[in-house]
């Protein structure tokens, strides 16, 4: 009822022993705490809160509109819905050195299980969209520096991402994953990887779990979880399919109300009433006060 009956402090450190398993962890992105709860329902091992989702849920671009106060509050909702710990997308960290340590800080006490930095310029760009400008080697390693140092759960994930790839190629992004590591990172994102020996060389190079991000329509090739595994990738989001797909969902019943006139035919194609208050646990709140749900569902 209400939240999840995990506190956050537990859920970093379950999430820190199944990591350290070496399994790969399976991240779909959640754009709503109810969307959240179903990929828990589902049985996947944690939420992927992507900034670009985030963005766009506000009508804006992902190119670091939003600001600390809004991620960590929307952040914070998802996180708290589920048991699953829930990793969030903190770009440059909202500033530099002072600015990064809050952002940590602020995600913790929001609930989350960690969170990415990046070595972008602000203003920054889609990681799969060309004209990104990363910034040098000793300010990438001073975010990082202040993330590792600011936190006070040391179970709370610290994960660098670095978008060199695409401007200087493999080698520069293992030479900076590297001095990310060594700068306090629990785990490297390395951001539009170009195929799968990419993700197995800076995988090898690491003695951190690496991330896969699976996006749609960007620069990487959508490789399956088999494939990722084989190659060494530790964790794998999916950070806007969701969105992605109700978006789509969405737009196609808006035309069939301008062409039909109601959507008695796309009654197949949606959750169920039933299924819904399912999900949102209805019949456990009537444990709490039996004057909320005291009515028969029916299919």
């Amino acid at each position: 009822m209400l939240y999840a009956k995990t506190p956050a402090h537990e859920k970093r450190r379950l999430f820190r022993e199944r990591l350290a398993t070496g399994e790969l962890l399976c991240f779909p992105g959640a754009f709503n705490p109810l969307s959240a709860k179903l990929i828990e329902r589902k049985g996947f091992d944690g939420v992927y809160i992507s900034g670009a989702v985030l963005s766009a849920d506000l009508g804006l671009p992902d190119i670091g509109l939003t600001t600390l106060t809004e991620v960590a509050q929307r952040a914070g909702q998802i996180a708290r819905v589920t048991d699953l710990p829930s990793i969030v997308d903190a770009d440059t960290g909202f500033g530099e050195a002072m600015n990064v340590a809050r952002t940590v800080q602020t995600l913790e006490d929001a609930g989350l299980a960690g969170c990415h930095i990046e070595d972008q310029v602000n203003p920054k760009r889609c990681g799969h969209l060309d004209g990104k400008e990363v910034v040098g080697t000793s300010t990438a390693v001073q975010r990082i520096r202040s993330a590792a140092d600011a936190r006070r759960d040391d179970n709370f994930l610290i994960m660098a991402r670095t978008d060199i790839r695409a401007l200087e190629g493999l080698d520069a992004a293992i030479d900076r994953s590297k001095a990310l590591v060594d700068a306090g990172a629990d785990a490297i994102f390395g951001e539009a990887m170009r195929d799968l020996s990419e993700f197995e060389q800076l995988a090898a190079a690491l003695d951190v779990p690496v991330l896969a991000n699976m996006t749609e329509f960007g620069k990487s090739e959508l490789f399956t979880v088999d494939q990722l595994r084989d190659v060494g990738v530790r964790m794998v989001i999916w950070p806007v399919s969701t969105l992605r797909m109700a978006m789509g969902a969405t737009e196609r019943a808006l035309d069939t109300l301008l062409s039909e006139g109601n959507l008695t035919s796309q009654l197949g194609a949606m959750q169920h009433r039933a299924d819904l208050y399912d999900l949102l646990d209805y019949e456990e709140y009537n444990s709490f006060d039996s004057s909320i749900f005291n009515f028969q569902i029916t299919k």
